[in-house]
């Protein structure tokens, strides 16, 4: 019988994001929720006020200042640990000049 996955999840104790990293977080957090209300509306999908699997509707294909904060944190967690394993990894993220 096979296991139920269990993801072993980095710890990123000591990287903290500086408040451009922040910010930046926040544009990729409205990315990642575009990006899969773009995905879900090509499957078929459509806003209704309660989420249903049969009818393929659900509350959260709206804009993302538009979200609960529930839902916008979902959203910034996955941001979020995308740019820690960034800098775990090594890589460095460097501001665009804005001259």
């Amino acid at each position: 019988m096979k296991q139920p996955y269990r993801p072993v999840l980095d710890s990123f104790d000591g990287i903290e994001l500086s408040p451009s990293l922040l910010a930046l977080r926040e544009q990729l957090a409205e990315k990642v929720h575009d990006t899969y209300v773009a995905g879900r509306l090509d499957e078929g999908w459509v806003y209704g006020p309660e989420r249903d699997d049969q009818k393929k509707t659900n509350p959260t294909l709206i804009p993302y200042d538009d979200l609960p904060e529930s839902e916008k944190e979902y959203d910034r967690q996955t941001a979020e640990t995308t740019l820690k394993t960034i800098l775990a990894l090594g890589y460095h993220i460097v501001e665009p000049d804005h001259d």
